[in-house]
């Protein structure tokens, strides 16, 4: 079987796209991140999501990107937006974007990659519905990869190249949510808000919860995750 690399944070985008790249017969390695995030919550939901699938080795990695800041992901200090407009959540890039982070999750997962032969890592990125995050994009995708291919010793040497798959990309939170259905995600076990509560419940208001909401809402059915 082939070898993917799925960086798994909890949340709805990377549950489907675990989901899809077992249902493609990919042998599946998951990848999470502890980097200093203010809610801690999505990890266990990363675990239960990757037991659930049946990963062959989950690794969580360990970065401290609130040295830094920047985002209210990961500085207290920052405020998680509240009850915005769908319309307005694409005007300019939000407070939540943390920088640079999926740019350094890709190179974690190619270190990875590198290591257990593996030529393929999929990511579970939307440029649709919620466009402010400039890491999001098919252009810094694409261009990611071909980073890739020039900066590993299987690049160069190897035969296969390096492949950054993004399956969810150019859908509409309400289409993702309709493909994990048809797989069987059980998106209860899933974490998307950005202020969940103390015991890992969702806000319901904050940028996050609101496109989640509206999936849901776009499938006809209810979102399984619990809500304050």
């Amino acid at each position: 079987m082939k070898k993917a690399i799925v960086l798994l944070s909890g949340g709805l985008d990377s549950a489907t796209a675990i989901n899809i790249a077992k249902s493609e017969g990919y042998e599946v390695y998951a990848l999470s991140f502890k980097y200093g995030q203010r809610h801690l919550h999505e990890l266990e939901c990363a675990k239960k999501i990757a037991s659930k699938v049946g990963v062959v080795e989950h690794q969580i990695a360990e970065i401290n990107l609130n040295v830094f800041g920047g985002s209210a992901l990961t500085d207290a200090e920052i405020s998680v937006p509240k009850g915005r407009e769908i319309e307005s959540m694409s005007e300019g890039i939000p407070v939540t974007y943390v920088p640079a982070r999926n740019t350094i999750f890709l190179s974690f997962a190619l270190a990875y990659a590198e290591v257990i032969g593996c030529h393929d890592i999929f990511i579970g990125v939307n440029a649709l519905d919620y466009s402010g995050y400039p890491d999001c994009r098919p252009e810094f995708i694409e261009a990611y990869q071909n980073m890739a291919n020039l900066a590993t010793k299987e690049g160069v040497e190897g035969t296969n190249k390096m492949t950054i798959h993004t399956p969810l990309i150019d859908l509409t939170k309400g289409q993702i949510v309709e493909w994990g259905l048809k797989l069987g995600v059980d998106y209860s076990m899933t974490n998307t808000c950005y202020d969940p509560s103390p015991e890992g419940k969702a806000c319901g208001e904050c940028d996050a919860c609101i496109l989640r909401l509206k999936g849901f809402a776009e499938n006809g059915t209810t979102d399984p995750a619990e809500y304050v």
